[in-house]
């Protein structure tokens, strides 16, 4: 897959990436170290962003990688995900992943999805997060990252990037952990579990079709996915309402698909994990005017808004 980056009045950049499985479960080997993906060419000093644009269909993954620079994962349309270790982040268009350079993970599409990333050169960026960190993504945000994907000189992208980097804010939310173990019998448990989060089978019952113990089986999961089995279930129950809830449906629904007893309790145990309610955690930020800078234009403009227009009001706004 070839990819054009933002870039120069006549120049024409491309960044080479390997798909992918449908899936992007780990595959024997994934403990090795992860390889390099190719990385986007560095823009010209002293700018320090170049932005890649991948198309990708429901269900396809960019095998684990990793890369030189910092990574902004973020689609402007349609929902991602990010698997990084044991951790996996639902991304839609109001949340974005900063991914550190040389943090090994896969990415992939939960349905049809534009991947809009931009990639930041390390020892030009003023950001330092060692970790995997979620980002809110607002109207202003989402236009300027779309800025620096066009034809800039110079000037203008070096006082783009220095408003981008200003609006990159972490927001409260942790990653939904659903880890797979690898014991064939609690495996299996597992899998049944991912394809039918709503099947109310005790451990019990479970060991007795896959021919194991209630112990035994307790036991491993605690060992392999670090967390008990009443636990992990309600991990990979939250996991699977995140597509329904990225796709619209009301909160009931995703509730329901997702094998909760009733929306309160669904509510609850989002909150209490996540950090935030489902409807907030899909919620655009309420405000992006930086609190040190209340000069910025007031973050009005649609999503809609004609590109040359936007590059007029933000070559007003540079001045």
């Amino acid at each position: 897959m070839t990819t054009t980056l933002g870039r120069r009045p006549g120049d024409r950049q491309t960044l080479s990436c390997h798909p992918v499985s449908r899936n992007g479960h780990p595959r024997p080997g994934d403990d090795d170290p992860a390889p390099f993906a190719s990385p986007p060419p560095p823009p010209p000093a002293p700018a320090a962003v170049v932005v890649g644009d991948f198309q990708l269909a429901g269900g396809q993954w960019f095998e684990r990688h990793r890369h030189d620079a910092h990574q902004l994962v973020w689609a402007h349309d349609g929902v991602v995900s990010v698997r990084v270790g044991r951790h996996t982040w639902l991304l839609p268009t109001t949340l974005a992943l900063w991914v550190p350079a040389g943090v090994a993970h896969a990415t992939g599409a939960t349905t049809a999805a534009t991947l809009r990333s931009p990639y930041l050169v390390p020892s030009r960026c003023p950001i330092r997060w060692p970790e995997p960190t979620v980002v809110a993504v607002g109207p202003l945000l989402r236009g300027l990252v779309n800025y620096l994907n066009t034809d800039l000189g110079e000037p203008e992208r070096v006082r783009a990037e220095a408003v981008a980097f200003d609006l990159l804010r972490p927001v409260s939310t942790v990653a939904v952990q659903v880890a797979i173990p690898t014991d064939p019998r609690a495996r299996r448990v597992a899998e049944a579990l991912v394809a039918d989060p709503g099947d109310n089978r005790t451990l019990e019952q479970w060991g007795h079709t896959v021919g194991a113990s209630v112990r035994t089986l307790s036991r491993t999961f605690v060992a392999e996915t670090g967390l008990p089995f009443g636990r992990w279930r309600g991990q990979a129950r939250l996991r699977a309402s995140l597509p329904a809830l990225a796709a619209g449906a009301p909160v009931a629904t995703a509730a329901r698909r997702a094998g909760f007893a009733s929306p309160s309790a669904f509510t609850a145990a989002f909150r209490r994990h996540v950090g935030v309610s489902p409807s907030d955690y899909f919620a655009g930020p309420p405000d992006e005017a930086h609190p040190h800078r209340p000069e910025h234009p007031p973050p009005h403009r649609t999503e809609a808004a004609d590109l040359s227009a936007q590059r007029s009001a933000w070559e007003n706004h540079f001045r």
